[in-house]
């Protein structure tokens, strides 16, 4: 037998990814790869016919925001705290996802199944009339 979830139940989980969301700290959006360049200058190691050598690896960070799409170099000093950042904003999009997916549990508890009994009693044709 399944047991029905109250909003009190809801409310208390959401409170619990709130606390959560709280001590995440510094976040930054994107996905970290590596990149090997071809410069192309005539006679560098990464043009060679028999044994091309290209660049690298070099770290890049993607990302886009506000449909603005951007990619960065990462120094490899700098390496593990972006890859951190990177991580921290993974866990703030999982919280978050949880987040409205109780929300909208909630309202399907809530003002929605009030709203949606309201309209199962109204009788077809007899709606509101100006």
């Amino acid at each position: 037998m399944k047991q029905s979830i109250t909003v009190q139940d809801i409310d208390k989980k959401i409170s619990r990814l709130k606390r959560q969301l709280l001590k995440l700290g510094p976040l930054h959006p994107g996905s970290l790869s590596r990149q090997y360049h071809v410069c192309g200058k005539p006679g560098c190691k990464c043009v060679d016919p028999h044994r091309p050598r290209p660049h690298g690896p070099y770290t890049k960070l993607t990302y886009a925001f506000h449909g603005q799409f951007r990619c960065l170099f990462v120094r490899a000093e700098s390496l593990k705290d972006v890859a951190a950042l990177v991580a921290a904003f993974k866990t703030f999009r999982k919280l978050t996802d949880q987040w409205i997916g109780l929300a909208i549990h909630r309202a399907a508890l809530g003002p929605l199944c009030r709203a949606s009994k309201k309209s199962a009693r109204r009788q077809p044709g007899k709606g509101r009339q100006r």
